[in-house]
């Protein structure tokens, strides 16, 4: 089994807004594999719905089974969830986490795999309660953008609390789900052929 994870913050009010850039790529991503409808886990406190995924093109090998988690906690919280589904290295492995990077400009990511948190309380919190750094993740982007297309970084904690709780700008969000198709399939090829494969497909855009 693998398991992709959507951090983001429960409640309509949080549902477009910057810091949910993880749920909705994985409710995109859910769409895309044709998953079932999310339904509320109680013993993990959070909205799960499962699918397959098929190697694509040329590529060989078996339907690998997938768990889709979105947590109801909220963002610093997050890893609660992951408790006692990812316990233990061997299950990290099979861990992709989707989250907002305002590194990047909205409709950008990138892959990453064991590194630290960079100051993010969602990853920070999936740190803690699964005691390894060593997963997958894919960190989409959500700030603004300048007219060279590159991101408008906020500077200081205020401004980056007012920008990852702050909405989607209407175009912002559209070049978020214009990307999700992109993101859909370097999630399949993480999982059917391997995270470099994946790294060195999608992290050169």
């Amino acid at each position: 089994m693998w398991y992709v994870v959507g951090l983001g913050n429960p409640g309509e009010e949080y549902e477009n807004t910057r810091h949910n850039a993880g749920r909705i790529l994985l409710e995109a991503f859910a769409r895309h594999i044709g998953a079932g409808d999310f339904a509320f886990d109680k013993k993990i406190n959070a909205r799960v719905a499962e699918g397959k995924v098929k190697p694509q093109g040329k590529a060989r090998g078996r339907e690998e089974k997938v768990m889709l988690v979105a947590p109801e906690t909220f963002m610093n919280k997050s890893g609660l969830a992951l408790k006692t589904l990812v316990s233990g290295e061997k299950k990290a492995l099979r861990l992709i986490v989707i989250h907002d990077d305002f590194n990047f400009p909205a409709g950008k990511f990138r892959i990453s795999f064991n590194r630290s948190s960079g100051g993010h309380n969602g990853v920070e919190s999936v740190i803690k309660n699964i005691k390894t750094e060593a997963f997958i993740r894919i960190r989409a982007g959500i700030s603004p953008a300048n007219p060279k297309g590159l991101p408008r970084l906020p500077r200081g904690a205020p401004e980056v609390e007012k920008l990852i709780l702050g909405e989607f700008k209407k175009t912002e969000l559209e070049a978020l789900k214009k990307a999700s198709k992109r993101v859909a399939q370097a999630i399949e090829t993480i999982i059917t052929e391997g995270r470099e494969k994946a790294m060195t497909e999608f992290n050169k855009d």
